[in-house]
């Protein structure tokens, strides 16, 4: 399955609703889920992003409607990179 590297940066709006409601972060891996993609791996960050999330999805339109839905929130910004398998990479070569 396609993996993906979601980078999050939380504006003011976004800090407030985690600082208030930490488990919040996990309702949100769960809406992705909803949504056909699934979190595998996440940790918070210092520096320019506040999350980087590492994420499955069966496909590119999949994952930009996951992108779309969260950014439409307007608590976070997002940048979402496909993620190449080393091995997939060298083979194209």
């Amino acid at each position: 399955m396609p993996t993906y590297v979601m980078l999050s940066t939380l504006n003011p709006e976004g800090v407030q609703t985690i600082k208030n409601n930490p488990a919040r972060i996990r309702e949100v891996n769960r809406e992705i889920e909803q949504l056909g993609a699934t979190v595998k791996a996440q940790w918070a960050s210092l520096g320019r992003y506040d999350f980087i999330n590492v994420v499955e999805a069966p496909d590119d339109l999949t994952m930009a409607r996951v992108s779309l839905e969260l950014g439409s929130r307007g608590t976070a910004r997002y940048e979402t990179l496909a993620a190449i398998p080393i091995d997939d990479f060298i083979a194209s070569l």
